[in-house]
């Protein structure tokens, strides 16, 4: 076994992570920019350029596809509480679920659409950047977790994805702050909509303080993940099947530790990254504004789609910039603009955000399916 790569990885992961949670005014406006999840996949690639070398071929790569990824997706699922999911209420999470609904079908229509523009036949389909669609559906709807299993399940390409990368990281920071701004504006929008349903939801029954140990947590999720590889050779076979897993593992047992759970989760995100960094190879790089332009109008229809159905929900317009960044930012960033307008709905949004993460894979195996079709 080549120790090298994995000295690489171990090194990047121990680097971001620490330097992420470092109080420095400077080193946390960088990586309000520069996210940790970017971090870990170029500083690999950045070290192997150094040294003149390439980690593409290694057998760290299978290592990760059979234990890393399937083991944050367990993970990451089995962080999600139904229970909270229902007291939220079903129209903000039929807003929310529009908003994904939206992220995964809007590139399908648009490409059947345009199937003779140049995006389509030179971009997408010449170029295979129709490949990077589903990592960007991923990111937006599961975050980081699901990006990375939809760029295994569609192959795409390194260069493709170390665009959808940084695209996505220049978008959703703008995102971010057109978010803070929209939400600050629901009154006005509420008012000029017409809507009149502005209840406060209900309070989130409280977890279990009595968890289950991490450790023990740890050895359950392992030996899940061991075993369901005995049971299926098809990596999608084996997302599904743990996916539910998790789902049943958190819903099930009254004392599961949720907060271990997404921890270990995000922690394992990282180490995957920083192993795929290892493949990157910077002199293939390129943007192509069409693109870019094509991800832009891509966002704010979906801003759109949610606010008509706000509009025919007659729900608080705040909801949506909830959602969107629920999809769009995640864990972090949807309680960040919720404090914005209702502090005390800090913790739906993160419970959306959660379910954000468990469902992101499967709109974007869907969006790959109908691609498929198409393209």
């Amino acid at each position: 076994m080549n120790l090298i790569p994995w000295l690489i990885a171990a090194f990047t992961v121990f680097a971001v992570y620490y330097l992420d949670k470092w109080e420095n005014k400077y080193l946390k406006s960088i990586f309000d920019w520069v996210p940790a999840i970017l971090l870990a996949y170029i500083i690999p690639a950045i070290i192997s350029t150094i040294m003149g070398q390439s980690f593409a071929n290694d057998e760290i790569h299978q290592y990760s596809k059979s234990y890393f990824i399937p083991l944050a997706i367990i993970a990451v699922m089995s962080s999600l509480s139904i229970k909270q999911l229902i007291s939220i209420g079903w129209k903000p999470v039929l807003v929310f679920l529009a908003g994904s609904f939206w992220i995964a079908l809007f590139p399908v229509v648009m490409v059947y659409i345009f199937q003779e523009s140049h995006l389509v036949t030179e971009i997408f389909t010449k170029q295979e950047y129709w490949k990077g669609i589903p990592p960007i559906v991923g990111g937006w709807i599961g975050g980081s977790t699901s990006q990375l299993v939809l760029k295994e399940v569609v192959n795409c390409p390194e260069n493709i994805f170390l665009t959808i990368l940084i695209l996505d990281n220049i978008l959703v920071n703008i995102w971010t702050i057109f978010m803070f701004q929209g939400i600050k504006k629901s009154k006005k929008l509420n008012s000029w909509l017409n809507i009149t349903n502005l209840e406060m939801p209900n309070e989130l029954p409280k977890k279990t303080e009595s968890n289950i140990h991490p450790i023990i947590c740890f050895i359950c999720l392992f030996l899940i993940v061991l075993i369901t590889n005995t049971m299926f050779d098809s990596f999608i076979s084996k997302i599904v099947f743990l996916s539910i897993v998790g789902l049943v593992l958190s819903n099930s047992l009254h004392n599961w530790n949720y907060s271990f759970a997404l921890k270990f989760g995000s922690i394992l995100i990282l180490i995957v990254m920083s192993i795929l960094g290892l493949k990157l190879s910077f002199s293939a790089f390129n943007i192509e504004l069409s693109l870019l332009s094509f991800l832009i109008i891509w966002l704010i229809s979906h801003f759109v789609f949610m606010v008509f159905m706000a509009k025919l929900l007659n729900i608080n317009v705040a909801w949506v910039s909830i959602a969107s960044m629920a999809n769009v930012g995640g864990i972090a960033t949807a309680p960040a603009v919720t404090a914005a307008y209702e502090r005390k709905w800090m913790p739906h949004a993160i419970v959306l955000a959660i379910l954000s993460m468990a469902t992101g894979t499967f709109w974007g195996v869907l969006t790959i399916y109908l691609l498929k079709h198409i393209i």
